[in-house]
């Protein structure tokens, strides 16, 4: 009986000390200095970073980059930053012309998860595909694409830096076949990190309570911050509280970052539809996203056609439309215009506003349309406007995508349930902040 009190003893003392050794980390995270990054805005002319089969079946052809170290001694790598995804992972594997890649074999940090741990078992819940066991009795990941392609790997940990800061034992995954056919996304980045609120994504691990991001244009980095973001040449945030729903539904993200869309004005015109269009229903269809891994704004059929109306109505003596019924930009854009090639600027256009519950974004001028690369119809450039129809894409949401989030500081406060943002020239607070420079 002595023998047995003395080992729950023993256990006891070794559980106080890992739990106060892991709230000293945390403290410590918490108590140093905001980080600051360097965000970079990659164009890949061909393709993009492939998509879980929940997320936009399409490929974008502009990412977010960030630059981090992983692994003892550490080795450089490049990720997409995506709060639309959970689990981080990185190209592990040697393949000709693929020289962005993690080698877990020169890392002495690096340890590789069994399939018996509870990691293995319970944080990988909200996982597309269930993880199985391999013939190494490690912990196995597929991670599914919506056009029919898929990664996997094994989950593992190793330590991760955040600037000087080490992060030991952060779980990833070391992702070893299905790459990509994309070679020029594969040559540039070695994998994605996961930044909404699921239990294995890059935020939670770290046990951050509030990051920042500023997405220049494609000439200048922006920014990536991890901490606190008061400065006296930032505008005040306006924010909007998540929305969080306990019940499982079938089409409601629980881990995503999701606000309440209430409307949509074009220039002072407000769009006339029912409010409950913008809520969302019984089975979670129609929540809003605000998702740095997709490229535009999506919106569902209803709000989507009254919007296009309303943007082609006043912009009619301004704007020629592309006539051309075969062609829809990425699968869900289907307003698009002829701008002449000998235009050096587009024609003063309607502000389109975005009224979330306690905040509104304006999304303006250059913001509004994009010039579709290589399309030439005659002496004319094609651009498309920058919403487009997510019910074309089989998905059930409002997804903010990272364009319309341009020259926008964004501020992700997990601690008070909420969104901020406010509108600041993000090559200028890179140079002020010291980055870019």
């Amino acid at each position: 009986m002595g023998l047995f009190i003395s080992t729950m003893l023993s256990s006891l003392l070794l559980l106080l000390l890992l739990s106060q050794l892991f709230l000293s980390f945390t403290s410590c995270l918490a108590s140093t200095p905001a980080v600051i990054l360097p965000l970079k805005t990659q164009v890949l002319p061909s393709g993009s970073v492939p998509r879980p089969s929940s997320k936009l079946s399409f490929h974008h052809n502009v990412s977010l980059t960030v630059s981090l170290t992983v692994g003892s001694p550490p080795q450089t790598v490049t990720m997409v930053l995506d709060t639309g995804s959970e689990l981080s992972w990185l190209h592990c594997k040697k393949a000709p012309n693929l020289h962005s890649v993690f080698d877990p074999l020169r890392s002495s940090s690096y340890s590789p998860i069994p399939c018996t741990s509870p990691t293995c078992r319970t944080r990988t819940r909200d996982f597309s595909v269930p993880v199985s066991c391999d013939q190494k009795k490690l912990c196995h990941a597929i991670i599914s694409y919506a056009d029919a392609s898929s990664i996997e790997g094994n989950l593992a940990s190793d330590t991760f830096r955040i600037g000087n800061s080490p992060m030991p034992a952060t779980i990833f995954g070391c992702m070893d076949s299905g790459f990509s056919s994309n070679s020029d996304e594969d040559s540039k980045t070695t994998g994605l990190i996961g930044m909404n609120r699921g239990s294995l994504s890059f935020v939670t691990q770290m046990g951050l309570q509030k990051f920042s991001y500023c997405i220049s244009g494609q000439d200048s980095s922006g920014i990536l911050l991890f901490g606190e973001s008061s400065f006296s040449w930032l505008k005040a945030l306006k924010y909007t509280p998540l929305v969080q729903i306990s019940t499982p539904l079938p089409y409601f993200d629980r881990v995503a970052y999701t606000v309440q869309l209430e409307g949509i004005k074009v220039a002072n015109s407000m769009l006339q539809l029912p409010k409950s269009l913008y809520a969302p229903d019984h089975t979670g269809a129609g929540q809003t996203m605000v998702d740095s891994g997709t490229q535009f704004t999506f919106l569902l059929g209803p709000v989507y056609t009254a919007l296009k109306n309303e943007f082609v109505r006043q912009t009619k003596a301004s704007l020629k439309v592309l006539e051309d019924s075969n062609f829809v930009f990425q699968g869900a854009m289907d307003l698009c215009y002829r701008v002449p090639l000998t235009s050096r600027t587009l024609p003063p256009l309607p502000t389109v506003t975005l009224m979330f519950r306690g905040a509104e974004m304006s999304v303006s001028a250059e913001r509004l349309m994009y010039r579709v690369p290589g399309e030439i119809r005659g002496s004319d450039s094609v651009y498309c406007f920058t919403f487009g129809n997510s019910e074309l894409l089989g998905v059930e949401s409002y997804i903010i995508g990272h364009h319309h989030q341009q020259n926008v500081w964004m501020e992700f406060d997990l601690a008070r349930s909420r969104v901020g943002f406010a509108e600041v020239r993000c090559d200028l607070a890179g140079q002020r902040l010291g980055v870019g420079v």
